[in-house]
């Protein structure tokens, strides 16, 4: 059945207490949150979402309050705004559309202010106070360090996360024991590459670098350092946006291959170059792992600046799943395709994901790392 008719027919009020049918029930509520977020990332225009729940530790009275609020807030709501059960009987919620492209965040003092007046009207100071009710704009500021609450929302994400539990779960324990692994095989290999490192230029071994984790929660990663102490980190940031824009062509003749990386860093240094173009400037991001800020599989993290570049629908990959030091984007051609098409592979691969599906991106990605493809 088509949404807005499925909408439609929760808002059809006839007779007293009829205030309630036209409340969706929390299921095709959160389906009509997430379906508003997928609009909103194409039309790019915000939305806002209010939630009114019961700050009362009984039970009884929050559920009483409730239901002198619902007439109060269903009237003063526009026909194409949505109204339902954000959990079902406890929190009421209600999406408010089209708020036009250029909607400040100063919206939201508006709305509090609309929202605030009707419900001051037939509730007292002690009733009102018992009530939470909470303001949330689509999309959100990621410039914070906190992260995102992704349970207000993104509730379709909790559902989905907590019916894979216990993959993931079996997902983390891989994660342990696999680089846990590797960092002892690959011992000698790791004290090898940090006297090179030492030896070839001043400066320290590791390389600690801001990233932004899943659901926004930012992390240091940790690399080889690869470049000279003191380089300019502009020209990065001037790379990245181009790159993110899909303008970026460059050291590429017109019969060459498009490569979306810098291909002539003059940062780097020649142990850095090298360590680069055989990815093991990246091994120490097994220690990442260890500590739960990254998994063996997921997308690449980003820098914070890369944010200001994404559009909405690029924000998506950090929600989805965990970081990872290797994916689909890394075994398929990794700085040979365009940044959307990263992101794509990124949403793929979260939407396909299976233990079964990181085991072949795993055996794929020593092929991918030895063939040197996409990689500079």
């Amino acid at each position: 059945m088509d949404f807005f008719a499925v909408k439609a027919a929760f808002f059809i009020c006839s007779g007293n207490g009829a205030e309630f049918q036209r409340l969706m029930p929390a299921p095709l509520f959160l389906r009509a949150l997430s379906l508003e977020r997928k609009r909103a990332e194409r039309s790019r225009t915000p939305f806002v979402l209010m939630l009114i729940d019961r700050r009362t530790a009984c039970q009884i009275d929050g559920d009483h309050l409730l239901q002198k609020a619902v007439p109060a807030i269903l009237a003063s709501i526009r026909e194409t705004d949505i109204a339902g059960w954000h959990e079902e009987g406890s929190a009421l919620g209600v999406i408010f559309t089209e708020l036009g492209v250029t909607a400040e965040k100063s919206v939201v003092n508006v709305l509090r202010a609309k929202m605030t007046a009707p419900l001051q009207a037939i509730l007292t100071t002690e009733e009102l106070a018992q009530l939470r009710i909470t303001f949330h704009r689509f999309p959100e500021d990621w410039n914070g360090d906190a992260g995102l609450t992704i349970e207000k929302l993104y509730p379709d994400l909790v559902h989905r996360d907590a019916a894979r539990k216990s993959p993931h779960a079996i997902k983390r324990v891989i994660d342990i024991l696999g680089s846990s692994v590797t960092l002892f095989l690959l011992s000698p290999i790791l004290l090898a590459i940090a006297l090179a490192i030492k030896l070839s230029s001043p400066g320290p071994i590791l390389f600690r670098q801001k990233r932004i984790g899943q659901y926004g929660i930012p992390f240091t990663c940790l690399k080889f350092r690869s470049m000279f102490v003191g380089n300019d980190p502009r020209i990065h940031m001037d790379y990245v946006k181009q790159f993110i824009a899909g303008s970026k062509n460059q050291g590429v003749s017109q019969t060459q291959s498009r490569v979306y990386k810098i291909t002539r860093d003059p940062r780097l240094t020649r142990v850095g170059a090298f360590l680069r173009r055989t990815s093991l400037d990246e091994l120490p991001q097994f220690l990442n792992v260890l500590r739960g800020d990254m998994s063996m599989v997921g997308p690449r993290p980003p820098v914070p600046y890369e944010l200001e570049a994404y559009d909405i629908w690029h924000r998506r990959r950090l929600l989805e799943v965990k970081p990872g030091i290797t994916g689909l984007w890394q075994v398929n051609g990794r700085s040979k395709l365009a940044f959307d098409d990263m992101v794509r592979l990124d949403l793929q691969y979260a939407a396909a994901w299976s233990l079964w599906l990181d085991l072949k991106i795993l055996l794929r990605t020593p092929r991918a790392v030895f063939s040197g493809d996409g990689a500079y």
